[in-house]
């Protein structure tokens, strides 16, 4: 009797069955195992509005996601991360989810050290994050939000804070995990003024599909990793639930409207390949216009 096919195994045949239909041989297979997973890029990006004050012209907002540390990315390489996001002195940093791709399967003398590595990380605007569906299940909750409280970064699930600079004030919301958690955009934007620019972090995307109906200029996301392999003609190999319809970069959505911008990420999970589509973190420059 043969074996079942695991889904590894059947993506692996997926993938290579897809490199010889376009004639690509062993060595681009080897290239998306071994060496784009940790061929990192700076993405810059703008974010432009009439809203935005004026004394948070050229601000930069660092925003980072979907490390997933254990599955093929371990702490030498989120070292060297941490310090390259140093280098670029942002002056918020946002971390969008998925941390650790197995919580419960990570020995604590780890999350001892991730908090320690992370909090080499300074802003002087703050630092915040939001629950990936990685962060949630069994302990992994709480053990994840006391690694990044001891690292110094404040938990949005649901809720909000008021970033000022010079009196000026702009609104950064953030949802619970939409798949594990219990997002509520109500709670998270109770007491908003309309006059705040407000962005929103969402892990997943296709979220925003909710979010639209609210006035909410910039849902900033994760989760999809870019669909981590792209193959020319046919697009994205496979995207998770919730990062279908947003996959990578910009988007709009809804009559406001609402702009949305979805990184493709550190790590890997569930297949540790990348092809033509490199991790990333971003750093978003605010512009008044």
């Amino acid at each position: 009797m043969s074996k079942p096919i695991t889904r590894r195994t059947f993506m692996k045949r997926l993938f290579g069955s897809v490199l010889s239909l376009f004639g690509i041989g062993g060595g681009t297979y080897y290239y998306a195992r071994h060496i784009e997973p940790s061929m990192l890029t700076v993405q810059e990006e703008v974010i432009e509005s009439s809203r935005i004050p004026s004394s948070f012209h050229n601000k930069k907002i660092l925003q980072f996601s979907d490390t997933h540390i254990g599955f093929h990315y371990d702490l030498g390489q989120f070292e060297k991360l941490v310090t390259s996001i140093q280098s670029q002195k942002p002056d918020l940093l946002l971390f969008t989810g998925d941390l650790i791709d197995a919580p419960d399967e990570v020995p604590t003398l780890t999350f001892e050290k991730i908090a320690t590595i992370l909090s080499r990380l300074d802003a002087p605007m703050g630092k915040f994050w939001i629950y990936g569906n990685h962060d949630h299940g069994g302990y992994g909750t709480e053990v994840i939000a006391d690694t990044m409280k001891k690292a110094g970064f404040q938990l949005l699930q649901n809720s909000q804070a008021l970033i000022e600079e010079q009196g000026d004030q702009i609104l950064l919301a953030g949802l619970d995990d939409v798949m594990l958690g219990r997002p509520n955009i109500s709670n998270a934007l109770q007491g908003r003024e309309k006059n705040f620019f407000t962005l929103l972090l969402c892990h997943e995307p296709d979220y925003a599909e909710s979010v639209k109906q609210y006035e909410v200029d910039v849902q900033l996301s994760g989760h999809s990793h870019g669909g981590q392999v792209q193959i020319p003609f046919i697009g994205h190999l496979i995207t998770p639930p919730f990062a279908e319809r947003y996959v990578e970069g910009w988007y709009k959505t809804g009559n406001y409207p609402l702009s949305i911008y979805v990184s493709r990420g550190i790590g890997t999970t569930r297949e540790p390949y990348r092809f033509l589509c490199r991790p990333e973190y971003t750093i978003h420059t605010l512009k008044q216009t």
